[in-house]
């Protein structure tokens, strides 16, 4: 059986600032560069076969923060990466409120509705990560896989698991920096063990 330790990046800069991120970036914080020690400390007893990432430098910096001195292979899949948002890239919650009120509206109350020029929609991003799992099952059909990606991949992923549809995106758990979800994958079969995670941040 394959089972995938899915985890969210660290928190960055733009992640304090409200600031929506999508394809672009912004460094980690000392906080998320903490939980991200934190989240290799939990996981150094697991023997992982490989991590695959987000080729997004987040996401990138916190592999290295959770492998430590592991010799762990790393590989990226753009599949991974966080939904292409577009214009709305680089701006605050406010800017976008106030620049695109509708569109804003529906991102977070009509999800199943949600269109952005230039950018994608979250039916784009659960087809991807579909597409992302049932190609790793074939090739790597047992053991554990770190997967390090973003909120909006990760709440795809739990729809995929539940079987639920896009107007459920939003509901709990929230995905904070670094929390740990864990995905049992057997013959097509999607079962989640452990959802949004964060008992190792409350570590001192």
């Amino acid at each position: 059986m394959l089972t995938l330790y899915v985890a969210r990046h660290g928190e960055t800069e733009w992640n304090a600032e409200k600031r929506m991120q999508g394809r672009l970036d912004s460094k980690l914080t000392e906080k998320g560069k903490r939980d991200a020690m934190l989240l290799g400390e939990r996981l150094k007893g697991t023997r992982f076969e490989q991590i695959i990432s987000s080729p997004s430098g987040r996401a990138l910096e916190t592999v290295e923060l959770v492998r430590g001195g592991r010799s762990i292979p790393v590989t990226t899949d753009e599949r991974l990466f966080e939904i292409h948002l577009g214009s709305w890239q680089g701006k605050t919650d406010a800017e976008i409120k106030g620049l695109y009120p509708a569109q804003f509206h529906s991102y977070w109350n009509l999800p199943e509705l949600y269109e952005n020029q230039g950018g994608e929609s979250f039916h784009e991003v659960k087809q991807r990560i579909s597409e992302f799992i049932g190609d790793l099952e074939k090739r790597v059909p047992s053991g554990n896989v770190l997967v390090i990606t973003h909120g909006v991949v990760i709440k795809a992923l739990y729809l995929i698991c539940r079987n639920s549809r896009i107007n459920e995106i939003w509901n709990p758990p929230f995905i904070h920096g670094t929390s740990l979800t864990v995905v049992n994958v057997a013959e097509g079969r999607r079962e989640l063990l452990l959802e949004g995670c964060v008992e190792h941040c409350r570590h001192p």
